[in-house]
């Protein structure tokens, strides 16, 4: 079965939570997949730390997706708003095999409606915004990724490589995601441990 997956970008979308996962599921990729970026227009995207990208095809223009993943950062705000975007992630999702977050790409999957009645999770400091907006959503404050049906979602930023690798196995099998992750080497060995704040005087 071939596949397409389609990375929802927008301006201000925080580039590892899409490009963490774009590679990922790129070097997972068999013959006939596709990975392919989508965006309202095909006008450069400013992502949140400055890169600039051009997305592959418009809504309009782009197939149908089997899996769907929308990424977070500040632009999630303002992107909430916007039911051109909205209503293409809801469509999609209604036909698609897995719809997916990183981070906030949450507040997306929630403002077109996909997270009622399902756990979930976001970036650990966007919890507290997303419950003053959605106060009866059941989020998780300490998973890596969430599984709710046919839709996950992932912590902030690395976590979308964990959830990715986990989708590959999902989508192909465990052995596959076990030699997409040797492939990309990614083995997490942070130099500096997770310190505590120190506490207030």
């Amino acid at each position: 079965m071939n596949r397409t997956v389609g990375i929802v970008l927008f301006n201000d979308a925080e580039e590892l939570d899409w490009a963490g996962p774009w590679e990922v599921l790129t070097a997972a990729a068999k013959d006939g997949d596709k990975v392919i970026t989508v965006a309202e227009t095909l006008e450069p995207i400013r992502c949140a730390k400055g890169l600039r990208v051009l997305p592959d095809q418009t809504f309009d223009d782009a197939p149908d997706l089997d899996v769907i993943l929308v990424p977070g950062g500040i632009g999630t705000r303002v992107e909430m708003a916007n039911v051109v975007l909205t209503d293409y992630v809801a469509d999609q999702a209604a036909r698609a095999e897995w719809t997916t977050s990183v981070c906030t790409g949450s507040f997306i999957l929630w403002a077109a409606g996909l997270l009622d009645g399902k756990r979930a999770t976001t970036h650990w400091a966007a919890i507290d915004e997303f419950l003053g907006i959605a106060p009866d959503l059941d989020l998780d404050r300490e998973a890596r990724w969430v599984v709710d049906g046919d839709v996950v979602s992932a912590a902030g930023v690395s976590a979308g490589i964990d959830m990715a690798l986990w989708l590959v196995g999902q989508l192909y099998d465990v052995q596959h995601a076990r030699d997409t992750q040797r492939y990309i080497q990614y083995d997490p060995a942070p130099p500096y441990g997770v310190e505590q704040s120190p506490s207030a005087p």
